[in-house]
């Protein structure tokens, strides 16, 4: 599909109503890196990106961190294998201007006038040497339920023991409480544990003991933080994959890393995590074998050194690519 700046600058298009009843067609929608310098900071995400999310109800952003050795700068040779899923819909991205699901239009509406009113009066008693910013997270009962489900699920389903639940419940006390007690009513349904993290100490634990987590649940903001710390543990952008899903719906999945226009057309993109990304991709859509013989040829290609330079290796891009394609055929 013709998606991304190029058609932006030429058109005025985004994400049209015609590329939606397309993607609506097809079970996964897998989805290249995009950004550019001629186009404003959060156009495209918003307009192509969010959007798509938002209009598939992909409520749940998964991100695999996995000790891709030598690559990961961790010392010593610390084995990890964490599945980061984050709540894609809700939270403190929703803010205050966003969709309430669950309200109706009246509902909506008198909510939007009061917190508007609440702003008018907090502006009106500020002067201008007192300016203030501020942001409202929203989390519904009903999306905590249904992405809680979905980890004790995936937990149950990859023989996890138990789901680690981030949030920072000692400070936003209503927003995380609510979290909590969905998570601790979902555990007891599910059979599986659950423990509880501070944010603040998830992000001490990830660096110096990633190995004692498997399934680590997140709130959107938290999640968005944690998963590129979990991808820089690993080895880096490089090699970070994430899916956006729709259980039974359309799901996207798409590389962590932007475009980088900087070395557009020079073949020094590394080409892993798009690959990785559709590792995702064909796992979600029930052949995990598959997915399996990806990975192992990513495993192998790393061990000979058929990788981009930013990996050591001496390969451009399309010959990265290529070896690895070259490896999957080998092992089928």
């Amino acid at each position: 599909m013709d998606l991304g700046s190029d058609r932006y600058l030429r058109t005025g298009e985004l994400l049209t109503d015609e590329d939606i009843a397309f993607m609506r067609k097809h079970q996964a929608v897998y989805f290249g890196a995009i950004g550019d310098p001629r186009v404003a900071p959060g156009v495209l995400e918003k307009g192509i990106l969010i959007k798509m999310r938002t209009t598939f109800d992909q409520y749940v952003n998964v991100r695999p961190s996995k000790a891709w050795h030598p690559y990961t700068p961790l010392k010593g040779e610390k084995n990890f294998d964490i599945l980061f899923l984050r709540e894609n819909t809700e939270d403190l991205y929703m803010g205050a201007g966003g969709v309430l699901k669950g309200l109706d239009a009246e509902a909506r509406m008198s909510l939007k006038r009061e917190l508007y009113t609440v702003d008018l009066e907090l502006r009106s008693k500020a002067s201008s040497e007192q300016e203030f910013a501020f942001e409202i997270g929203m989390m519904s009962r009903r999306g905590i339920e249904r992405f809680a489900d979905y980890c004790f699920e995936t937990a149950k389903r990859l023989n996890r023991p138990k789901v680690t639940a981030v949030d920072k419940a000692n400070v936003c006390t209503e927003l995380y409480g609510l979290w909590r007690d969905v998570f601790d009513r979902r555990s007891k349904q599910h059979g599986i544990p659950v423990e509880y993290m501070f944010v603040d100490a998830m992000a001490m634990a990830l660096v110096r003991a990633p190995e004692r987590f498997g399934v680590v649940a997140c709130p959107n903001m938290f999640g968005d933080i944690l998963t590129d710390i979990g991808a820089e543990i690993m080895g880096g952008l490089g090699v970070a994959a994430s899916g956006n899903i729709s259980p039974g719906g359309v799901s996207m999945f798409e590389p962590v890393h932007g475009s980088a226009p900087d070395i557009a057309g020079q073949g020094k993109a590394n080409p892993i995590a798009a690959i990785l990304a559709g590792k995702l991709m064909i796992d979600q859509l029930g052949r995990q074998d598959l997915g399996n013989m990806i990975e192992w040829a990513v495993k192998m290609a790393m061990k000979q050194k058929k990788v981009t330079a930013d990996m050591g290796g001496t390969l451009n891009t399309v010959q990265a690519g290529n070896a690895i394609a070259e490896l999957v055929r080998q092992s089928g």
